[in-house]
Parts: structure tokens; C-alpha cells; sequence
């Protein structure tokens, strides 16, 4: 819950408005309800004035659109008013489960779709918002970050663009490399991590789990994965350990080196618990191989932690590895699409990221700061006292 005491002391930059596009509405609908439960407990203690006359709303949610003609082009449409407001623009560029028709033919909407229907938004509503900001869970192109040989920089072109077009901030969960901001060095870049919302979805899914060094390890299936796990290492009190991968860099098969194996330094996890910690599962093979490497060197259970479970293989693979044995729980967040299947399955928890999102929102609509936001260490401190006390 926001801080009410700060809230009253601080109007509004400007009124609050979220325009959601359809690949995020689900999310964005629980953002927008916390939002609406925040704002009603803090006008509780405040004076009734003109200056809240747009404070206090059963939906900060605008409705928006994008039809698209035969040809599958497209335009964007705001069907309400914000000018003067404080526009929120949310998109996730991972919902692949949304279509449209291209000459008749079913065409599944890909992350350049998302990416065409987010700017058509911004044009929509540029020169009469206030600020727009950009709430893309998922930064766009972030794999493609840096560049090797002749290669495109899509990232980084993509952050410039927004920016010109009027974007005020950028808001991103656990971006790829979050040194891309530094292609918008004057513009607000902020990167979220949900590592208390990592924890607490954990230990309300097992509620033996031993947080000590005898019983726990944090693990990082890559080199890039580094500095979650010393984070989570350092702030839970625990051992950590990380694999790296050995590629054929002779060899390119969808764009990436193969990995030929993955190679382990730390010490011996045999009977300990152990979080497997990353930005992202995309086909899973890694991590799964990472988790089975595990196991094989006695590990106990095998948790791991993923901010966003892309999945594009499907869930079949983990499926098989659960049943043998290999993994006992994934966790992500809504942050992006998860398909309908995966809460059915007896292994898979899902972080809900809604109430985190509504109050970084809340208190940017203030310009109170978000400093305790991005640094959750106090909250994990707390909720570890919580849970050893239970």
C-alpha cells in the first residue's frame, strides 16, 4: 500500500489515465482495481477540494483501439479525452495469442505488431497529454541489445524513437542489459525487478523451504544471470553457484551458437535446495538442462524463478522433466502472456506483478519517489522474519 501520509501531501502531476492496449488489458484491469483501492483509502483522510475533483475515479482505465483494415494495416484510436492528463500507455509484446486477418489469411500478432499498435497509441494522444509513459514489461527487442559484426541495434533504436516521439519515461522489468538506457541518456529509464514478489510466491508455495546456507542455494544458469543471484545470495544469507555455457560459435541455428554443454563453478549442492534464477524462459532447454545437471549432482528440490515464461516450445518438455523428477516448481510473473494450460499445471506458481505495478504508477503520478521500489531488500528482509517466525 502507497504511503497515505506522503500521498496527502502531494497532488497529483497531472490526472491519472491508462490506456491499455488489448495485449495487456488483463493485467492492466488489476492494476487499475489496486489503484482504485489506494486512491479511496487516501481520500479518506483528505479534504474535500476542486483539486481532487479527478482524484478519486471507479477507473483510471481509457478505452483505446486498433482496427485494422483488410491489407492488415492498422491505425490507432483513443475514444476518450486525456488531454492535460497523465497518460500510462502498457503493452506486453509477447502476446502472441492475439490475431488479426492479412487478406483473408489468420496472421498471430508478433512483438513488431505490438510494438506498431504501442506508437500508434502515443500518436494518438501526442501534443495533448501531459507526459506519456511507456509501461512495457517486456522491453522490445531487448535481446538484440548489442552489436556484432553487421548487425541491426533494435533496442536501442527502439528507446530512440519512442523518445522522439514525446515518451516521457520508460518503464521495464529486468531488462536484458539494462545498459540500453544509454541510448536515452536525458529521458527517464527505470528497470524493475520482482525479486520480493519472487520470494513470496515461493514461500507461499512451500512452506518448509530452510533459508539458511545448509539447506538453500541460488543458482545462475549463465554468466548474464550473474548479478540476480548474488543479489538474492547476498540478501537471503545463502551460497551461490553458476554454470556457463560452452557454445559452437562455428555454428548458428536460429540465430544463436548452440550450446555444446554447461559447465558448473560453486560449491557442492547435493541435499540443498536450490532457486534457479533468470530474466526470462524462452524455449527452456537451458534452464531445464541446468535443473537436470542439478539433480544429477544430488541437489534436493529445484525451484526456478523466471520473470517471464515465454514458452514458445510449449510446456511439454517441463511437463516430462517434473515427472522425472528434474524440477518442483516454476515461478514468473503476469507480466506477460502466460498461456491458459499453465495454471493447471501441479508445478507452476505464478508471481502476481498487479499490486507492484499499480503503486509504481501511483506514486509516479505524485513524482514521489520510487527509490524504495527499486530496491526491495528491506521488504524481502521483513517478509524472511515473517515466514522464519511462522
Amino acid at each position: 500500500m502507497p504511503n497515505i501520509q506522503l500521498l496527502e501531501k502531494t497532488l497529483p502531476a497531472a490526472p491519472l489515465r491508462i490506456a491499455a492496449l488489448e495485449s495487456c488489458l488483463p493485467l492492466a484491469q488489476k492494476v487499475d482495481d489496486y489503484i482504485v483501492t489506494f486512491r479511496k483509502s487516501a481520500l479518506e483522510s483528505m479534504q474535500s477540494s476542486a483539486l481532487y475533483a479527478n482524484y478519486k475515479k471507479d477507473s483510471y482505465l481509457l478505452k483505446t483501439s486498433c482496427p485494422r483494415f483488410g491489407s492488415g494495416e492498422a491505425k490507432g484510436m483513443i475514444h476518450e479525452s486525456v488531454r492535460g492528463s497523465d497518460l500510462f500507455v502498457m503493452v506486453d509484446v509477447c502476446n502472441y495469442s492475439l490475431t488479426y486477418s492479412v487478406n483473408g489469411h489468420l496472421n498471430h500478432m508478433s512483438p513488431d505488431d505490438h510494438y506498431q499498435d504501442l506508437k500508434r497509441i502515443i500518436s494518438a494522444a501526442t501534443g495533448k497529454a501531459h507526459r506519456i509513459n511507456v509501461i512495457m514489461p517486456f522491453l522490445y527487442e531487448s535481446r538484440q541489445h548489442k552489436r556484432t559484426k553487421r548487425e541491426s541495434l533494435d533496442c536501442a533504436l527502439g528507446l530512440e524513437e519512442l523518445i522522439d516521439m514525446g515518451v516521457s519515461n520508460i518503464l521495464t522489468f529486468d531488462a536484458h542489459d539494462p545498459r540500453v538506457q544509454n541510448s536515452i541518456p536525458l529521458k527517464g529509464f527505470d528497470n524493475f525487478s520482482p525479486a520480493y514478489q519472487f520470494m513470496k510466491a515461493l514461500f507461499r508455495a512451500e512452506s518448509d523451504l530452510k533459508v539458511d546456507k545448509d539447506h538453500l542455494m541460488i543458482i545462475s544458469p549463465d554468466e548474464g544471470a550473474m548479478h540476480r543471484a548474488v543479489y538474492f545470495s547476498n540478501v537471503l544469507g545463502v551460497d551461490m553457484g553458476m554454470f556457463y555455457k560452452r557454445r559452437d560459435y562455428s555454428t548458428v541455428v536460429n540465430g544463436k551458437n548452440p550450446i555444446v554443454a554447461h559447465e558448473f563453478l560453486g560449491d557442492d549442492v547435493s541435499g540443498k535446495d536450490v532457486i534457479i534464477l533468470d530474466d526470462m524462459i524462452s524455449s527452456g532447454e537451458s534452464m531445464l538442462d541446468v535443473a537436470k545437471q542439478l539433480k544429477d549432482r544430488h541437489a534436493n528440490r529445484v525451484f526456478i524463478c523466471t520473470t517471464f515464461g515465454l514458452f514458445t516450445e510449449g510446456l511439454g518438455k517441463f511437463d516430462e522433466y517434473y515427472e522425472k523428477g528434474y524440477i518442483d516448481r516454476v515461478i514468473t510473473t503476469n507480466l506477460t502472456y502466460l498461456p491458459a494450460e499453465a495454471s493447471e499445471k501441479p508445478y507452476f506458481v505464478v508471481a502476481d506483478m498487479s499490486k507492484f505495478l499499480a503503486l509504481i504508477i501511483d506514486s509516479l503520478n505524485h513524482d514521489i519517489s520510487i527509490g524504495s521500489v527499486l530496491n526491495p531488500t528491506d521488504k524481502i528482509h521483513r517478509l524472511l522474519e515473517t515466514y522464519k517466525k511462522r
